[in-house]
């Protein structure tokens, strides 16, 4: 029969309590922690084990008397470990000491490219007044990139010498073009939302330009507002409290008409900025084209211009980037130099 006087009797766990006491390495203690707590072989473990023989009557007794030296032990083994991981004075007067009042280097984080910032700011500045944003495919139609925004076939636009036309065996209205402009996202946003409806367009395009203020990639921002009301008033109110608020300084403005196929009246809109240093002060420069969509453009979406009517604008977004950073060349926002990006 198991003799329940041997879950005490051997080992001698003061003897473990005094090893781990007078342990001196942190691999001496591990060793014993092994001997003890092992998940095999350990000796609490299987003295743990033991329990389940001796009978339901005594068994209450020895487990607490194990549970009491188990508690005991685990606590010196912590108090060791504690000990043992602080160095002495004397091992630290002979080392290099950590100086807490030594300057690290510091530690250089990135940041958003300007145009991504810029864009940013934009999305905030009419999420303010209530426009939402959509995005479009930058591979598009010839119909959905023209046709639709009452561009015609003999328009500049479509030569081969201002936009890039895609490779493809689709011809006709299917042609594929990488977009000239974020226009098309409003044939698409009318044709998948009720009006009345206010949002912008941000994104790439491409034009086959490439000077000082021109990329054959870059970056725009378009937008409309479609109601029963709106006029030109409402229009003129939204892109002078959108510009005041983009570009930096006091700012001028000045509306001149001008001809865009998808919008009838046109307009193009100059500013004239004043820095905020009130040293700079520039000449007029066009920076936006809009005006009333045209009816064509209304029927193309699926609206019907007796009962709707509204305003589209369209900025280019690297240029108020270079208006608001000073930058007098739009070549320096693209080749990714972090000796330019770090000005920002």
């Amino acid at each position: 029969m198991y003799n329940a006087s041997m879950a005490m009797a051997d080992p001698s766990w003061k003897a473990f309590l005094e090893r781990i006491e007078h342990a001196e390495s942190r691999e001496e203690l591990l060793r014993i922690e092994h001997e003890l707590f092992g998940r095999k072989s350990g000796v609490m473990t299987l003295k743990m084990k033991e329990l389940q023989a001796i009978s339901p009557e005594e068994r209450p007794k020895y487990a607490k008397e194990l549970n009491t030296w188990k508690q005991k032990l685990s606590q010196a083994l912590e108090e060791a470990a504690a000990r043992l991981t602080i160095p002495a004075d004397t091992v630290l007067a002979s080392h290099d000491t950590l100086d807490v009042t030594l300057d690290l280097p510091e530690r250089e984080r990135g940041h958003l490219h300007p145009i991504q910032e810029f864009l940013r700011h934009v999305e905030e500045v009419f999420g303010r007044m209530g426009f939402d944003v959509a995005t479009g495919p930058e591979v598009e139609t010839e119909e959905l990139n023209f046709t639709m925004l009452n561009i015609p076939e003999s328009h500049p636009a479509r030569d081969a010498q201002d936009t890039f036309w895609i490779k493809s065996a689709k011809k006709g209205k299917d042609r594929l073009v990488l977009r000239t402009h974020t226009s098309p996202v409003q044939i698409r946003y009318m044709r998948t939302h009720k009006p009345p409806f206010r949002a912008i367009f941000p994104g790439k395009v491409y034009r086959k330009d490439a000077d000082a203020t021109h990329s054959p990639m870059f970056h725009q921002f378009e937008g409309f507002m479609v109601g029963k009301d709106i006029t030109l008033a409402n229009m003129k109110a939204v892109m002078i409290a959108a510009i005041t608020q983009l570009i930096p300084g006091e700012v001028e403005f000045r509306f001149r008409t001008g001809y865009f196929p998808f919008v009838e009246p046109g307009l193009e809109l100059d500013v004239r900025w004043q820095g905020e240093d009130k040293t700079k002060e520039g000449d007029w420069l066009e920076i936006v084209g809009c005006g009333m969509v045209h009816p064509t453009v209304l029927r193309n979406g699926g609206l019907d211009p007796e009962e709707w009517q509204g305003f589209a604008f369209g900025f280019g977004a690297d240029r108020m980037a270079m208006i608001r950073h000073q930058i007098p060349d739009i070549r320096s926002l693209f080749p990714g130099d972090v000796r330019f990006l770090r000005q920002f």
